[in-house]
């Protein structure tokens, strides 16, 4: 059987079973739709958050960056699994014990003003939308490799598989889907890893293969893996992988916006809405960690290894040797995926000096200036390399079987449709729920909420898909940015609604919005506006920068801007009401949510 009818089977087998789970568990009440009825058992919501959480950023792109950049990206692994500890100690339980559908209606209750509701309504969809980018990204990624069509035509048909079962499903269908996906996801990220480390180290356990030896350069003897790939990328001029390179300052507020932002995100957060008890959200929280260590604690190796297999690939003989020849990519078997993933648009070589090899090695670096010239290279033929398709192109690179590639095929989409769900969901529930019944038409009947639910998720696809044709970045730093503007916006107001009495709805509402119009425009200056190419005033790197932050770290300075004002406004202004004090204190205490009926 062909490698193409093998991706079908496998892609096709699990879209099946997503939708066949959505008809199964359809939403018939705004509760199921939102809270999935509030009867999800821990552990089952657990894992689904993993996969809500485990998207095309995590899957997909997170190895590729680690892989050719090395520890400075190891900061996407700090930044995001911290911020779970942060839900689970500072929010989660308290969100579920308020016991309402959305983040933005405990903000607006607990700040007793809808203009903080309609705020926190914008701050989510400015987050959740940029968020959507990335997932739409990686989706079109995935479709257009493993369907073999071009990238555009892969997004396109992704989106309409999004909106087939995440309208109709809502919050009870995309719940037990996303289980589905977490069992499909982490087989197909960790099974090729496996196959991986033992090829290279004969360590099963890829997290400990990272550190055991593999065959020194030559056949000869052996060497620890990352210190074979250390040697092998500063002999082509890049930056040693093991070392850290960038400045500590843009590092730490980085890994900062990504904890804050993740305990930030209403696609998160509205999880742990659906658990019987306060309890319950705590251990979801755990479970959740336990499911996401899984992929992880992986990532680092598949970055590093599938780094070193593209090396030796480009530099058959070492990099004191020949460059691998056109020819060879043309015709040896080992190197048939360079061919199939060129289709895509997203990899490509060119023989610049006519010599009929490609030379894959840093152009930009002075040290090999000399070593260029006096080889008779015209610079890196290598010309794209897109790092969001390292992972999926990973078991291809490593020469593994068929069903193993199909595998990684499904886990791919499934990761990125998993989480794109959760967030049209979280978009869906700000534009019905909070805006339009709990502002613009409070008589609105559950039939009439439940379909506004349903064509604001549709329009939401509509323009994730879209601006996902020409993202802003690979798949992981775009997410970056939605974890910055939750961070600098959504986060801050929840910390205060909880452990401050004195923040009141004026604070709150400068907070939100001061937090969330300096991070934009930030962003907007560094990446152009409205994500738009050429538009931007100033380089997004660290000498070029406005302030010398990157555009992806600035989400942490715009949260203290967020607290700064809210509280000073406070101060400044009228006490917040006793009722809403006595709300804070029963907040805070676990006991008295209430169970709820299991499905």
């Amino acid at each position: 059987m062909d490698q193409f009818t093998l991706n079908l089977l496998f892609v096709g087998a699990s879209f099946a079973l997503y939708i066949g789970i959505a008809v199964w568990a359809r939403a018939g009440s705004t509760s199921e739709f939102y809270a999935a009825g509030r009867g999800v058992h821990p552990v089952t919501n657990g894992m689904a958050t993993a996969a809500d959480w485990m998207s095309a950023a995590s899957f997909i792109s997170m190895a590729g960056l680690i892989a050719f950049t090395g520890y400075d990206n190891s900061s996407f692994l700090m930044g995001w699994t911290g911020g779970y500890v942060l839900l689970a100690l500072l929010l989660a339980p308290y969100l579920r014990k308020f016991g309402k559908f959305t983040v933005s209606e405990f903000i607006g209750d607990r700040f007793y003003s809808p203009t903080a509701r309609l705020v926190a309504v914008i701050c989510l969809i400015v987050a959740s939308t940029t968020y959507v980018i990335g997932q739409m990204t990686g989706v079109g990624v995935a479709f257009g490799r493993f369907l073999e069509i071009s990238n555009t035509a892969g997004l396109l048909i992704g989106a309409c598989v999004v909106f087939a079962y995440a309208v109709f499903g809502g919050m009870k269908g995309v719940t037990y889907t996303q289980v589905a996906q977490y069992v499909v996801l982490i087989m197909a990220y960790t099974i090729p890893a496996v196959f991986i480390s033992l090829q290279l180290t004969g360590m099963p356990i890829p997290a400990l293969g990272l550190f055991s030896e593999t065959t020194a350069t030559g056949g000869e003897g052996s060497v620890y893996l990352l210190s074979k790939l250390d040697q092998i990328v500063t002999d082509l001029g890049f930056a040693s992988y093991t070392e850290a390179h960038k400045d500590n300052l843009n590092m730490v507020l980085f890994t900062l916006s990504l904890m804050i932002g993740t305990a930030g995100l209403p696609h998160v957060i509205m999880r742990f809405f659906t658990v019987p008890k306060v309890s319950d959200a705590r251990w979801s929280a755990g479970w959740a960690l336990v499911f996401i260590a899984l992929l992880y604690l992986t990532a680092p190796a598949v970055g590093a290894m599938a780094r070193l297999n593209i090396t030796e690939l480009m530099w058959p003989g070492g990099t004191s040797g020949e460059a691998v020849s056109v020819e060879t990519i043309e015709t040896a078997p080992e190197y048939d995926w360079m061919l199939t993933w060129q289709k895509t648009g997203l990899l490509d070589w060119e023989d610049k000096n006519g010599d009929g090899k490609i030379q894959y090695y840093n152009d930009k670096s002075d040290a090999m200036t000399a070593k260029a010239a006096e080889n008779g290279w015209e610079g890196n033929e290598l010309t794209n390399f897109n790092r969001d398709i390292l992972v999926l192109a990973n078991p291809e690179i490593a020469n593994l079987p068929g069903w193993v590639i199909g595998l990684v095929a499904a886990g791919g989409l499934a990761a990125a449709l998993s989480t794109a769900a959760g967030l049209l969901l979280a978009i869906s529930s700000a534009v019905s729920h909070d805006l339009l019944k709990g502002q613009l038409t409070p008589n609105m009947s559950e039939k009439a909420e439940l379909m506004s639910a349903r064509i604001a998720m549709a329009v939401a696809i509509g323009v994730a898909t879209i601006l996902g044709l020409n993202p802003p970045g690979f798949a992981a730093q775009t997410v970056a940015l939605a974890f910055g503007l939750a961070a600098a916006s959504i986060f801050p107001a929840l910390m205060m609604g909880i452990f401050s009495k004195r923040v009141n709805n004026i604070g709150a509402v400068s907070g939100m919005l001061a937090g969330l119009i300096f991070t934009l425009v930030y962003i907007f200056l560094h990446k152009g506006w409205l994500f738009i190419a050429g538009t931007n005033s100033f380089p997004d790197t660290v000498d070029g920068s406005l302030f010398g932050i990157q555009s992806t770290a600035i989400g942490a300075v715009g949260a203290l801007i967020n607290f700064g004002v809210a509280y000073t406004v406070s101060v400044l202004t009228t006490d917040t009401p006793q009722e809403i004090k006595d709300l804070v204190e029963s907040v805070r205490v676990p006991a008295g949510a209430g169970a709820a009926v299991d499905h």
